[in-house]
């Protein structure tokens, strides 16, 4: 599958979190992982919690 994402908020997140979004997709491919719907949003959202590579547990939100 292919991801895109907006390069400043890629450089923003990895200064915050130290978390690159190349590496945080990762989690979509997490079996174990869950996903729910961001209902406080006005616009699809959701949230998906899942393992990383090297077995961080990352917090994804995506439109």
């Amino acid at each position: 599958m292919e991801y895109e994402w907006d390069a400043r908020k890629a450089r923003t997140n990895l200064r915050d979190h130290r978390i690159d979004f190349a590496d945080a997709v990762i989690v979509f491919e997490d079996d174990a992982a869950i996903t729910v719907v961001d209902e406080s949003s006005e616009e699809e959202r959701f949230v998906t919690m899942g393992a990383d590579q090297i077995g961080r547990v990352l917090v994804v939100v995506y439109t």
